[in-house]
């Protein structure tokens, strides 16, 4: 792979807006498409905002009304804001295009930053983005005095968190000692160039998460660095050990299309 690039477009009171970065996006990605730049990452921060990528359901938005952007990335509804490092790799993978590939690159380069910080973390099968394993379930706190065999989010598919107390909600996952993400990951590709990609919880306020249904996951919650490591951490501290550890995996990677199974006869 050629020489990765980054942009930093803005953090703190020059954060960017989502529209605005969005818009960037688009002109980076034509201008890779066409050859007129090498691969990029734009690295950001943005002012409070929830975005809902394609297969977000109704139920799992805002319930009262607070506004969402739709995208066009995949996965579902998320938050950014203060606190939180974005990244946007705009890159030119070969084809058929390895979504899925890019997406356990993007994983691994994440899981590297947070090892240098001192913070384990892993992949969850099935579920997109960086995790903190939680302890196993019959090690866990009882949630509201009921054993964990009565937990409704086992065995109701419509629960909501958010209507039934601070005890379930997403930013109290490490209280309970549950699975927590640490990173969302959720990209497109258009004309084999990658757009969107990760968000790292730096130090942000986790409670915007608790008024959605994060990624669509009811079981789970969310994380900081910040918050395992029990101390301040800042996104300019973390921002050129994210640009080390993506470089280190993306460009090093070996690119290959996706194998295309022949069709049977």
């Amino acid at each position: 792979m050629s020489e990765l690039r980054f942009v930093r477009l803005g953090f703190g009171e020059d954060a960017v807006d989502y529209r605005v970065a969005w818009d960037r996006q688009r002109e980076v990605h034509a201008a890779r498409f066409a050859d007129e730049v090498e691969d990029t990452c734009l690295l950001l921060e943005h002012p409070p905002v929830y975005t809902a990528g394609r297969r977000t359901a109704e139920s799992e938005r805002p319930l009262d009304g607070t506004p969402v952007v739709d995208v066009d990335r995949g996965g579902k509804i998320t938050w950014h804001g203060p606190g939180q490092l974005v990244g946007y790799p705009i890159m030119k993978l070969p084809r058929p295009v390895d979504v899925v590939a890019h997406v356990r690159r993007l994983e691994e380069a994440l899981i590297r930053t947070a090892a240098e910080f001192g913070v384990e973390t892993t992949r969850i099968e099935g579920r997109s983005g960086v995790w903190v394993l939680g302890d196993p379930v019959e090690q866990r706190p009882s949630l509201g005095g009921l054993s964990l065999d009565f937990d409704p989010r086992l065995n109701d598919e419509e629960f909501d968190p958010r209507l039934n107390g601070p005890e379930y909600a997403p930013s109290n996952a490490g209280q309970r000692r549950e699975d927590r993400k640490l990173a969302a990951i959720g990209i497109r590709v258009a004309k084999g160039v990658t757009m969107h990609g990760f968000a790292l919880n730096v130090n942000p306020d986790n409670a915007w998460f608790d008024r959605i249904i994060p990624c669509g996951i009811r079981d789970a919650g969310v994380t900081s660095l910040a918050n395992e490591l029990g101390r301040d951490v800042t996104v300019r501290e973390v921002l050129p050990v994210v640009e080390k550890h993506l470089r280190e995996v993306l460009e090093h990677a070996d690119l290959k299309p996706r194998a295309v199974e022949p069709a049977s006869a």
